[in-house]
């Protein structure tokens, strides 16, 4: 999923841009905690998800300051992945969401779902976890995609793309 944010996502619009995967802000787009302001914490997985893009300290200090994140600091500290200018947050999501989708997906989805199933995991864990996701995928499409791309007739492109 992927959040395309126009104008201000505080408290709980915050949070739910936070669920997506990736995030695309306009440049005049901005969060911020603001139910920090009436005395309402995050219930919508605000300070799980803000402390995993931006690490724990900054988490905790735009958490508890309450304060606006504005587009080209969100982008700066891990919080969006893209900032473009007003009006084009939309499109701009949408054409990530292309380019994601031009690829193999049982791919795409299990290394989705190590990442958001590993974090805070051993590494140990962590491993056996990609592994289970990925040995599925590798043999639905993997093995196949492999051998295009070695003999130069992939549609992925071949060695002279890369």
């Amino acid at each position: 999923m992927i959040a395309a944010v126009e104008g201000p996502a505080v408290a709980g619009g915050m949070e739910l841009a936070l669920w997506c995967d990736c995030r695309v802000l306009a440049t005049s787009a901005y969060f911020g905690v603001y139910c920090r302001r009436w005395g309402i914490p995050l219930l919508d997985g605000g300070s799980v998800r803000l402390p995993r893009l931006v690490g724990q300290g900054r988490a905790l200090e735009i958490i508890m300051t309450g304060r606006k994140v504005a587009a080209d600091e969100a982008l700066r500290i891990g919080m969006c992945e893209r900032v473009v200018a007003p009006g084009e947050a939309r499109a701009a999501a949408e054409a990530l969401a292309q380019e994601i989708a031009r690829f193999p997906q049982a791919a795409v989805r299990a290394d989705r779902n190590t990442v958001h199933e590993t974090y805070g995991l051993s590494l140990r864990e962590g491993m056996r976890r990609e592994w289970a996701n990925g040995v599925e995928a590798h043999h639905r499409e993997g093995a196949a995609g492999a051998a295009r791309f070695a003999s130069g007739r992939g549609r992925h492109g071949d060695f002279a793309s890369i």
